[in-house]
């Protein structure tokens, strides 16, 4: 079977980020109040207006953006390129210099996190880079947010919470199965597990994001939901950015995975 889907327009960079945010947004983990419209405007494309106002509602990850933005030069941290960086990794992540990252922890959680704020701001100077699960693997443990609010084991939302990737096995309607790698711990260190086969959505009674996947491709996830496809150049950048931030974190004294989840 070819592994070729019809092409598409480019996805926008207002677009983009509503694929990644809908789906903690539909668990009431974050965003606005009205899932429903973000999965609506995210799925219908040309609604940029709109999608902007919703993203500057997602607390955790606008920030991001502004500060790839800032770091890169470029003046809208809706931008599809700083978008990608963020969610997903590209060059702009690596733009973003520790200092500057550690700073903006300082300001967004220092008070926060309190006594728990240096190791927080040490994953930044270890060499973390502000695409997605720096802010799962160094941010969450120290907020709390895996002991309240987040249902599941925490090694479990860890592993959902982060964009990680898969291969496509097979389509049921709305459902599809894909083959992924899951989080585990060597020790105190948090590392990419085992391969095991998963089953995940791609639409809700049609609605979606991806569409015709084909078995064999290579598809970005977060929490239950396919997102978005995944080029060899952009499922490279995904795990780079994966390994830098699991590196950053493990490095540490007192990694933050481990000491939430007890490992």
């Amino acid at each position: 079977m070819s592994l070729h889907a019809p092409s598409a327009p480019p996805t926008s960079g207002p677009e983009l980020f509503a694929r990644y945010a809908y789906p903690p947004n539909a668990l009431g983990y974050c965003g606005p109040n009205d899932p429903a419209a973000l999965l609506q405007a995210a799925g219908q494309g040309g609604q940029w207006d709109h999608l902007a106002n919703l993203a500057r509602q997602f607390e955790g990850a606008w920030p991001y953006l502004e500060l790839i933005a800032g770091c890169n030069g470029l003046h809208d941290p809706l931008d599809r390129r700083v978008v990608e960086a963020y969610w997903v990794g590209n060059r702009l992540s690596l733009q973003v210099p520790p200092t500057v990252l550690a700073g903006s922890l300082d300001e967004r959680f220092s008070s926060r996190a309190g006594r728990r704020f240096e190791p927080l701001v040490s994953a930044a100077v270890a060499g973390g880079v502000p695409q997605h699960s720096f802010h799962v693997f160094a941010v969450y443990p120290w907020l709390g947010l895996l002991r309240a609010g987040m249902e599941g084991p925490p090694l479990e939302v860890l592993d959902r919470c982060r964009i990680r990737w898969g291969r496509v096995e097979a389509l049921h309607g709305d459902l599809v199965s894909v083959t992924s790698r899951a989080l585990d711990f060597v020790g105190s260190r948090l590392v990419l597990g085992d391969e095991r086969v998963e089953q995940v959505r791609r639409s809700l009674d049609g609605a979606g994001f991806v569409e015709h996947l084909v078995e064999g491709e290579m598809v970005s996830l977060h929490w239950d939901w396919v997102c978005d496809r995944l080029t060899p150049r952009s499922l490279s950048w995904l795990q780079a950015c994966t390994r830098h931030n699991l590196n950053a974190v493990n490095a540490l004294a007192e990694p933050g995975p481990a000491a939430v989840c007890g490992a």
